[in-house]
């Protein structure tokens, strides 16, 4: 097993991924995503690639901290697949991902992860790899055009 860059002809693979991440795609609507990603320069995917199969993926943003003097990378997208998993590939993967982020300069590496219970060993592997559990994240739907209506004030 291998880690490497993400090239466009890994997007196929990446379709079925996606889906096990809990995010539907068709490859058309995904093959424009990873084209609008890959055409931002702080963003960089990497695959694990078994025989020849894409098996994991992980998905890098490069920002910049307000709090601090110093840069971070976030893992905004991780998985392997469900039939790959506790054979050290996500480790790899993760290895990996640090490896990029000490590269750039970053002080920090972070990610979200679901509170869903089907993410409790994803949880679990990231407290194994050294990571903490350090915040809870919000969000917002901005989808629904009511949402962006401005609140008026008495």
């Amino acid at each position: 097993m291998k880690v490497r860059e993400f090239q466009t002809e890994d997007t196929p693979q990446l379709v079925h991924l996606m889906s096990q991440l809990g995010y539907p795609t068709s490859l058309e609507k995904l093959e424009s995503r990873m084209a609008n990603i890959h055409s931002q320069p702080g963003y960089h995917t990497l695959v694990a690639v078994l025989n020849n199969k894409v098996v994991g993926m992980a998905g890098l943003c490069h920002n910049l901290f307000y709090e601090y003097d110093s840069c971070y990378v976030r893992i905004v997208a991780f998985i392997v697949d469900i039939d790959h998993r506790r054979k050290g590939i996500g480790e790899k993967l993760i290895r990996e991902a640090e490896k990029w982020a000490i590269k750039l300069g970053a002080t920090h590496i972070m990610l979200n992860s679901g509170n869903r219970e089907e993410r409790k060993a994803a949880h679990k592997f990231y407290l194994n790899m050294g990571y903490t559990n350090k915040s809870t994240g919000f969000s917002k739907s901005l989808e629904d055009k009511h949402s962006l209506k401005s609140t008026k004030r008495p």
